[in-house]
């Protein structure tokens, strides 16, 4: 019997109908079985402020940083502001990277995935997110690259995966898994 691997997906957009929702969705459906994908919600953290993070921390932040700890791994999945990740994401980062020296994702083999209606799928964001895992010590999937450019039309009207999308994404999670399974003590 296979390892169950759990694995912490931040989704950069907090929309409940974004894009990133449904590919990081659709992701967990097409991962096999012993892999598990759970949103880790970052909406209602407060924007992090060392003032406020003293012991007892706020409930946001120890739940959040709960999350990502007892996970196996994190997946990123992102779409692009201003060439960059959006505020929320980064200040999830901020939240699960401190206190310093505590940071819930090190060491955690992770993956970005970038998803946009625009043609260049999240290039900057997908960029500048993986300079931030460097410092984070998350060992970060390097290949294949995975920018999901159209994404408007990854999805048909009733919200299924578009079968264009499907060997794209499906490649991109077996990566990710093999990845996971390389880089996770056992």
């Amino acid at each position: 019997m296979s390892k169950v691997y759990n694995v912490a997906v931040l989704v950069g957009s907090l929309r409940k109908d974004s894009l990133n929702r449904k590919v990081a969705h659709a992701l967990a459906h097409l991962a096999p079985p012993h892999v598990k994908l759970n949103i880790v919600e970052i909406g209602d953290l407060a924007l992090y402020n060392e003032d406020i993070d003293v012991t007892p921390a706020p409930a946001p932040y120890t739940a959040f940083r709960d999350q990502v700890r007892q996970a196996d791994a994190v997946l990123f999945v992102t779409p692009e502001y201003n060439r960059s990740v959006p505020g929320a994401l980064k200040n999830a980062i901020d939240v699960g990277s401190r206190p310093y020296g505590q940071s819930v994702f090190s060491g955690k083999p992770g993956a970005v995935i970038s998803v946009s209606p625009g043609a260049i799928g999240g290039f900057g964001a997908n960029h500048h997110l993986r300079q931030s895992l460097v410092f984070l010590n998350v060992p970060c999937m390097q290949q294949p690259e995975a920018y999901l450019g159209g994404a408007g039309a990854a999805f048909d009207e009733s919200g299924a995966l578009s079968e264009k999308t499907r060997p794209f994404l499906q490649a991109f999670i077996d990566a990710y898994v093999q990845w996971v399974e390389l880089n996770t003590p056992a």
